[in-house]
């Protein structure tokens, strides 16, 4: 089994289950770490390399759903597909708002498990794309200068660099230098291209409000 398998962590405090449900997916491929409690997870780093969470809903201690919240609370991303013996609607309801990727009842065929863990996996390598192109732009839009802000709020706004000028109180050459640096900074070459920037990083409502 390759190092770079993805980690699927079991947290169930069924024994039996733990072991069943690990030699599964051992078998399948992939990396497996197991743990009778929430609170034994927690107390094991995770790390940032692909992985989900095969997760139990009643557990002594923290449940399941306690657990789901406690680690989105702390920004920890690792999907989770919940594992119940005693389904309820309002417990699945809940736990597929709270993001989780799947709510599966006891016994769980292969057939049924194994694609799930698949999507909970892609949906964690997808995220993974959309925060690193977020860090991204974050930089970019960090590297601009306070003016080259207000610059950049008000040219993705639609304005003409003459009605910056006036909004900001200086010459119409002076917003061009600056709007010339936002788009080098930001390596675009249209409006389009720096306001599509600032809706991913949701900054389109900040700057219409900082304008009024």
């Amino acid at each position: 089994m390759s190092s770079s398998a993805p980690i699927i962590h079991v947290i169930d405090d069924d024994a039996s289950f733990r072991a069943g449900i690990s030699r599964l997916l051992k078998a399948c491929g992939y990396q497996v770490a197991v743990y009778e409690s929430a609170h034994e997870f927690l107390q094991n780093p995770t790390g940032d390399g692909p992985g989900c969470i095969l997760l139990d809903v009643r557990m002594q201690g923290l449940s399941g759903p306690q657990l789901q919240a406690h680690l989105a609370g702390t920004g920890n991303d690792l999907p989770i597909v919940f594992l119940t013996g005693q389904a309820d609607i309002p417990t699945t309801v809940q736990a597929i708002k709270a993001g989780a990727e799947d709510f599966l009842t006891k016994p769980v065929s292969k057939r049924i498990l194994l694609p799930s863990i698949e999507r909970a996996l892609a949906r964690r390598v997808e995220l993974k794309k959309r925060n690193a192109l977020l860090d991204n732009l974050r930089a970019l839009t960090g590297s601009l200068t306070p003016r080259e802000r207000e610059v950049f709020a008000l040219v993705v706004r639609g304005k003409r660099n003459k009605q910056i000028a006036y909004e900001l109180g200086t010459s119409e050459r002076t917003i061009k230098a600056h709007r010339h640096a936002v788009m080098e900074k930001l390596h675009v070459r249209s409006v389009a291209e720096a306001a599509a920037i600032a809706e991913r990083l949701g900054l389109l409502a900040d700057s219409g409000n900082s304008s009024r």
